[in-house]
C-alpha cells in the first residue's frame, strides 16, 4: 500500500529535528489509539464510484527513537478473519473479500507490514518504505507521511503523536487480480492515526 499498515513509526523520524537529543535516549514504545485510528483502502468500481473498506483488527510494535530515527521500527499485523468493515448491509461483499478471488483468508488469515526505511527533508513530511506481506507474498511499498502534532495530549496530558499517511499499491502484484480492469488495480491507502507513549503505568 504506496500501506500497512504500519507507517506509524515515521512520526519519530519526522520529529527528530524539533526535539533535543536528550529528550529520548533510546527507542520509546508507542501504541495505537484504536478509537482514533483509521486504515482505509479505496478503489474505482466500474467507473461509477469509489468504494472503500476499513481494516479494523490490527496491532503492532512501534519503537520510536527521536535521537537516532534510523533506529525506529514498525511491525504491524492485520487479522483478516474478522478485520473488515465496509458499511451497513454489506455482508455479501465481506464474504466475497474472504474468498480466493480476493484475500483468500482461509489460507492467509493475516497480513503484515514492516517498515524498513525513513526519509525526510523538512522534518515534517517524509516517505516510509516497508515490506507488505499479503496472500503469502512480500513486496515493497511506500507511504507519504505528514506529522500532524506531537506532545502532551490536550485533554489528558499523556504523550501522544498523530499523523496522516497515504500511498497507492497495484493489488495484482500480490496476485489479487480479480475483475481488473473493471475494478481498478490501483488501491489507495489512507491512514489517520493517533499514538500513545507506552509508560507501563496502569
Amino acid at each position: 500500500m504506496k500501506t500497512a499498515y504500519a507507517a506509524a513509526s515515521l512520526a519519530a523520524f519526522l520529529l527528530a529535528p524539533v526535539l533535543p537529543a536528550e529528550a529520548f535516549a533510546e527507542p520509546q514504545e508507542y501504541g495505537f489509539d484504536k478509537s482514533h485510528t483509521t486504515i482505509r483502502a479505496s478503489w474505482d468500481h466500474l467507473g461509477l464510484s469509489r468504494q472503500a473498506l476499513h481494516f479494523t483488527d490490527f496491532d503492532g510494535v512501534l519503537l520510536l527513537d527521536f535521537e537516532a530515527p534510523e533506529n525506529s521500527t514498525v511491525d504491524v499485523t492485520f487479522n483478516l478473519e474478522n478485520g473488515f468493515w465496509v458499511g451497513a448491509s454489506q455482508d455479501r461483499f465481506v464474504n466475497h473479500l474472504h474468498t480466493e478471488d480476493l484475500f483468500h483468508v482461509e489460507a492467509h488469515p493475516t497480513a503484515r507490514f514492516v517498515g524498513t526505511r525513513f526519509e525526510t527533508e523538512d522534518g515534517e513530511t517524509g516517505v516510509m518504505t516497508g515490506d507488505l506481506t499479503l496472500l503469502g507474498q512480500t513486496r515493497p511499498v511506500s507511504l507519504d507521511v505528514t506529522l500532524n502534532q506531537r506532545g502532551p495530549h490536550p485533554m489528558g496530558g499523556h504523550e501522544v503523536a498523530g499523523f496522516s499517511a497515504t500511498g497507492v499499491i497495484q493489488r495484482s502484484e500480490w496476485g489479487m487480480g480479480f475483475a481488473v480492469p473493471n475494478v481498478s488495480d490501483a488501491i489507495t491507502i489512507e491512514i489517520e492515526t493517533e499514538l500513545t507513549l507506552v509508560t507501563g503505568e496502569e
